[in-house]
């Protein structure tokens, strides 16, 4: 007796199929694409194209925050230069003051100054009155007071004052002959100048002396030409 396979039998089940359809539907079909696997690429293009443009609004952000750090650098430095130059001309300001004040101050002491000097050219600084003046000078000294004014030195209208005038003739140019009354300065800044008496050359010393060296120049071929008289001329071969 010959035993039947299961399904390889005449009773053996046939997969259902709808009534009216072909042989071919009841086939299993192929797995079609599925739309998620369609739309993947457009999908990557959107989130670089994203992506991008974040980057780009980056830059522009970047660019924006380093033309501010570029002002913000210029106006620090011009505002450290501006505190330098202010720096710079309060110091000037406050010598300029403090040399106005002790300008001021020390005009009033001269005529002081002035007596001690002719007291000591007199010969009467002596005592208790030569340590007081002494005193005096060497505080005014301090205060930055400085006297000028030398016999001999050439006339200087800036710093001279000329208050008597004669013609030497010993000198080449207008010169202080007597200082009357020494000038003062404090810094570059003069308080007082000196009072001198100054003299000029002679007038006419010059032309003078040019034309007696005119003369001697003329006669000296005349010299010449006696001393060979004399001696019966230059020597002969």
């Amino acid at each position: 007796m010959t035993e039947e396979t299961p399904g390889f039998g005449e009773n053996a089940e046939k997969p259902d199929v709808p009534s009216g359809a072909t042989p071919d539907d009841a086939a299993p079909k192929a797995a079609e694409p599925s739309t998620e696997e369609g739309t993947a690429a457009p999908a990557g293009d959107a989130a670089a194209s994203k992506t991008s443009a974040q980057d780009v609004g980056l830059t522009a952000q970047l660019d924006q925050v380093r033309t501010a750090l570029n002002e913000r650098t210029a106006d620090l430095q011009r505002l450290q230069a501006e505190y330098q130059n202010y720096r710079r001309r309060v110091e000037r300001d406050k010598v300029t003051v403090k040399e106005i004040a002790s300008a001021n101050l020390l005009s009033e002491l001269l005529p002081t100054l002035d007596d001690i000097g002719r007291a000591r050219e007199h010969g009467e600084l002596v005592g208790g009155f030569k340590s007081v003046a002494e005193s005096l000078e060497t505080v005014v000294a301090k205060l930055g007071l400085q006297q000028f004014g030398k016999e001999g030195e050439p006339f200087d209208p800036t710093i001279h004052e000329a208050l008597m005038h004669s013609y030497a003739p010993d000198v080449t140019e207008t010169t202080c002959v007597a200082i009357l009354q020494p000038g003062y300065r404090i810094g570059e800044r003069t308080i007082r100048p000196a009072r001198v008496a100054v003299a000029e050359p002679q007038p006419g010393a010059q032309t003078v002396k040019g034309e007696d060296a005119a003369e001697g120049a003329d006669s000296a071929p005349d010299a010449a030409a006696a001393d060979e008289k004399e001696t019966g001329g230059p020597d002969e071969g």
